[in-house]
């Protein structure tokens, strides 16, 4: 796993509910293109899912 999706998915667990990129961004101090990128990473490694349009959470 590349630098961004780890910061990424550490993000995403460390939310503790489904967020979107925007909280993401904002979390990691990454670009929302960046986090976009990661996303898709990390949905096709089965990483995480969307438990609703447009939010995430880890598996």
């Amino acid at each position: 796993m590349m630098g961004n999706e780890a910061k990424v998915l550490k993000a995403f667990a460390e939310a503790g509910q489904p967020v979107g990129a925007k909280d993401i961004a904002l979390a990691t101090g990454l670009d929302k293109k960046e986090v976009d990128k990661a996303i898709k990473v990390l949905k096709e490694e089965g990483k995480i899912h969307s438990p609703k349009r447009c939010v995430y959470e880890p598996k």
